[in-house]
């Protein structure tokens, strides 16, 4: 068997593919760390790049009437950075950026009245308070060292870290806009491989852990009839607390040569996104109080398989089918998504660079008030797109 690719381009070939495709996940899931960079050769090396996602999710039906609003879900864009420094021959640390999760959505004028239509008791007879766009972003910033000892015709390694995570989060409605941020809430992985590099065989086992935000911020009064409810003036800004915890996971990634040239590559992820049943939060003025948000999310399964070949010294390529089991249960449309990814890897200059593209389709789905929806609606099958770009150094 050639050993030519399995030695130099075998981590390539699946991250120019699976990362693009791995931008497009169930539930709020964006960018993973770039923990593969410890075992790459060099006794320093550095990574970055940039994802591009461009969903276009829209409602079908709203309240059982044709829907006529433009896509509600907004584009965004994932930073990475990697940096790996060889301590030995046996032991090497990566510090590591990117945003972990995330989410931005904005609602037309037929999904708003939706949403005022479906209030009640004191809400509605404030006039209703629909939701005009939501969004939250997470930063996260860690550290991860490998240990790797000689077993049999491999390597074994030991893998371990901790990281920061921060949270932002905004919602605009009616009766005003809240903000929420955690700077910082901590969190760690641990995780295991053998690898064999003659034969591109690796499988590792990496766990991330849950991480608990408690946040607080203001909500800025922006309706009249609340204020004048509540004594407060419009533009008044009223401290507000909220708690939620995202998801810990688990996987399992494999890699082998097959064939001279040929790579097959495959991974199996398990997200406890059944922690994420609600986001709680107080403000703190009469009238307003606890508030919840309503996701009511189930776990996630994601699956992916894929192969990768040298095409000359200088260029490869990959393929990889991903699907992704929907976490939504009613309250939301977060249905299942299947995602064709392609990637190549060339190297160029000092390093390598490594682009991709992927489309998913997100099948069809439905949210009901009965499941703890803001109103009646319903999704047909839509189109996601995504472009990635990231070039690695070594030396």
């Amino acid at each position: 068997m050639a050993n030519h690719l399995m030695k130099t381009t075998a981590l390539g070939l699946i991250a120019a593919c699976a990362f693009v495709g791995g931008a497009q996940a169930g539930g709020f899931a964006r960018g993973e760390a770039d923990t593969d960079i410890l075992y790459e050769d060099g006794t320093v090396a550095a990574r970055g790049g940039v994802v591009y996602v461009m969903p276009d999710r829209a409602f079908d039906t709203i309240r059982g009437a044709g829907a006529t609003d433009a896509a509600y879900s907004e584009n965004y864009a994932i930073p990475s950075f990697a940096a790996k420094f060889r301590v030995s021959e046996n032991f090497s640390c990566a510090l590591t950026y990117t945003q972990p999760f995330g989410a931005d959505s904005s609602y037309g004028a037929q999904a708003r009245a939706a949403d005022r239509a479906s209030d009640t008791g004191q809400t509605a007879a404030l006039g209703g308070n629909a939701v005009f766009s939501s969004s939250f972003d997470t930063d996260e910033l860690g550290g991860t060292c490998a240990a790797n000892f000689g077993a049999g015709p491999g390597e074994l390694f030991f893998l371990g870290g901790v990281f920061t995570q921060s949270f932002d989060y905004t919602e605009a409605k009616d009766f005003g806009t809240l903000n929420l941020q955690d700077d910082s809430a901590f969190g760690y992985r641990l995780g295991a491989a053998y690898e064999i590099k003659e034969y591109a065989l690796r499988a590792e086992l990496m766990y991330r852990s849950q991480v608990d935000h408690e946040a607080s911020g203001v909500f800025t009064l922006q309706s009249a009839t609340l204020a004048g409810a509540i004594g407060r003036a419009v533009g008044s800004q009223i401290s507000s607390t909220g708690t939620g915890s995202l998801p810990q996971s688990l996987e399992l990634s494999l890699q082998s040569g097959i064939a001279p040239d040929w790579l097959a590559f495959g991974s199996i992820k398990w997200t406890d996104w059944s922690v994420l049943q609600t986001l709680n939060y107080n403000i703190a003025a009469a009238g307003l109080g606890d508030q919840q948000k309503n996701f009511f999310w189930r776990d996630g399964w994601t699956i992916t398989g894929g192969v990768g070949h040298q095409i000359t010294e200088k260029v490869s390529g990959a393929l990889s089918l991903t699907w992704d089991r929907g976490v939504g249960t009613g309250a939301d449309i977060f249905s299942d998504t299947w995602t064709l990814g392609a990637g190549t890897q060339i190297k160029h200059g000092p390093g390598v660079l490594r682009i991709g593209a992927a489309a998913s389709y997100l099948t069809s789905g439905s949210q009901s008030t009965t499941q703890g929806a803001d109103f009646n609606a319903t999704a047909g099958g839509d189109w996601a797109y995504a472009l990635s770009a990231n070039y690695r150094i070594s030396f």
